[in-house]
């Protein structure tokens, strides 16, 4: 598995004082040189953490690929294709909620996301969808011609925190085993941090993890270098 470093909460951090420190392209660097294969942003319609500009820079000055999350809007739509990134993981959102609380319902924007989806593949964009470990949405994902699912395993998270994560675990296991037979890579993240992520390798052919929040969390007291490197150690 390879690691996608969300930084968000740098920006978060930086946002708290409306100054420009941290640095998010700092952080980016620091993350890519520790090893991580791609930096993941989420571009929020409220731009609670990270703004346009910080997209653009990261796209213009990283050695590895951008990942952007963004919600199925056309504001985001027309961004990602000025900004075009590396892909794009379309994902849920609610502007009262904290993160991100669960899958993209992609069977009632089915149409919706399709269209999204074709548009971004214009430009040679990979297209993932941020999905509950649902078979219904893992096969409408398909027909949606995604070339990825992030699995959320927030769920799973909760349920580990609790000691008791086994069925949460075995619907990510067959969520992830009939995106493989649906010729769909399978991505996983939310929730995922250094005493949970080593389950993540009972999960069938899992390509890459994107976590952010724990990382930067353990960054505060060891570093963001060794936060990054730890965790791909992990993986």
């Amino acid at each position: 598995m390879d690691l996608g470093v969300n930084i968000d909460h740098i920006a978060t951090l930086r946002n708290a004082r409306m100054g420009v420190e941290p640095s998010v392209l700092e952080a980016a660097f620091v993350a890519q040189n520790a090893g991580a294969s791609q930096i993941t942003t989420h571009l929020r319609e409220d731009r609670r953490h990270i703004k346009d500009e910080d997209v653009y820079l990261l796209k213009e000055e990283l050695k590895i690929s951008l990942n952007l999350e963004m919600a199925a809007t056309e504001e985001m739509e027309k961004i990602a294709l000025d900004v075009v990134p590396h892909s794009c993981c379309i994902v849920p959102e609610k502007r009262l909620e904290i993160t991100t609380e669960g899958g993209l319902d992609v069977i009632k924007f089915e149409d919706r996301i399709k269209k999204l989806n074709d548009s971004l593949h214009s430009k040679n964009i990979l297209v993932s969808l941020f999905i509950d470990a649902d078979p219904a949405q893992v096969e409408a994902a398909k027909r949606t011609n995604a070339d990825y699912i992030e699995l959320h395993t927030g769920f799973f998270a909760n349920a580990f925190n609790k000691g008791n994560y086994e069925k949460e675990l075995e619907k990510l296991q067959f969520a992830a085993s009939l995106a493989r037979d649906l010729n769909l890579k399978v991505n996983a993240g939310h929730g995922l941090n250094y005493e949970n992520v080593k389950l993540m390798h009972k999960i069938p052919m899992l390509y890459e993890l994107n976590i952010g929040h724990s990382i930067i969390s353990r960054a505060v007291f060891v570093g963001l270098d060794k936060a990054v490197k730890d965790m791909i150690n992990l993986i």
